[in-house]
């Protein structure tokens, strides 16, 4: 149940702001992070924090909840909701933890499309904002 203990220091970094040094103890240095918004997969923890410290900055605001988690072994999925400049978006975050409780691979899927445009927009912003 590697996904347990994972999930435990994944909704703390969370709720404390994803913090990139925080987020980076917790994920692989060849961790895997599949964005609903890119299509390729971005590979290796640098790249995997910045999305995630970016993704916690735009999505995470007060209106953000996990409301439904299911575990299976190494494997979390977690559903949120939020709402961004008043478009209600709804998602899973699907989480594959290795054996240690490090995440190994991220996949965030959103919906409906005028979300999908709202988080492509916002988080495009964000990452521009972190490289400078």
């Amino acid at each position: 149940m590697s996904a347990l203990k994972g999930l435990q220091k994944w909704h703390t970094i969370v709720e404390s702001g994803s913090d990139p040094l925080q987020l980076a103890a917790i994920i692989r240095e060849d961790a895997v992070f599949h964005s609903p918004v890119v299509h390729s997969p971005q590979e290796g923890r640098a790249l995997v924090v910045a999305y995630l410290s970016a993704a916690g900055q735009t999505l995470g605001n007060n209106s953000f909840a996990y409301v439904r988690e299911v575990v299976d072994g190494n494997n979390a999925l977690l559903e949120f909701t939020t709402e961004m400049d008043g478009i209600h978006v709804n998602g899973i975050d699907l989480i594959q933890f290795d054996d240690d409780g490090m995440i190994a691979d991220f996949k965030v899927m959103v919906r409906p499309l005028k979300a999908v445009n709202k988080v492509w927009e916002m988080m495009a912003a964000q990452l521009e904002r972190s490289e400078d």
